[in-house]
């Protein structure tokens, strides 16, 4: 695992995601820090219960997120084992169904959201935070990166 994903695995999983489980997430997420949310999946080996923090942008119904590690992220994985899952949004808890996002254009401005939504988070991919990242700087990303969609269908269980 190289040094950026180890220091997020840690970051995440002794700070993130205890306070999105206590509650306090809508104390996290702002523009310098991102928008965050939780995302709680199933393993797909093991079955447990599995708790990963992702930036995170609403448009038009829907919620988006990216794989920023790419098809390799084992979060991801378990999603497309079962594509049923919660979210701990800042504003609460919602259920919900994940697919990727086919759609060239659609994942292109869904990208460019999550991008401005990532506060510093957008350095480690070469940005400058709250200026505008033309089409041809995030279709590397495009490329390793899938953009999913999450479609609400309910009210989750929470932390």
């Amino acid at each position: 695992m190289n040094l950026m994903r180890r220091f997020f695995w840690f970051l995440n999983r002794f700070f993130m995601v205890p306070m999105f489980r206590l509650g306090m997430g809508p104390f996290i997420g702002n523009p310098v820090t991102g928008y965050i949310m939780v995302i709680k999946t199933t393993g797909r080996i093991t079955g447990k219960t599995r708790y990963t923090p992702v930036n995170y942008a609403l448009k038009n119904g829907f919620v988006y997120c990216v794989a920023g590690f790419g098809k390799v992220s084992h979060w991801y994985r378990n999603l497309k084992a079962n594509p049923s899952l919660e979210l701990i949004l800042p504003s609460g808890p919602i259920a919900g169904v994940v697919e990727e996002v086919s759609d060239h254009n659609e994942a292109l401005e869904a990208a460019r959201q999550l991008l401005k939504n990532s506060g510093f988070a957008v350095i480690f991919e070469g940005f400058t935070p709250f200026k505008p990242i033309p089409n041809e700087k995030i279709e590397p990303i495009l490329k390793r990166a899938p953009v999913l969609r999450i479609r609400p269908s309910g009210v989750g269980s929470g932390a």
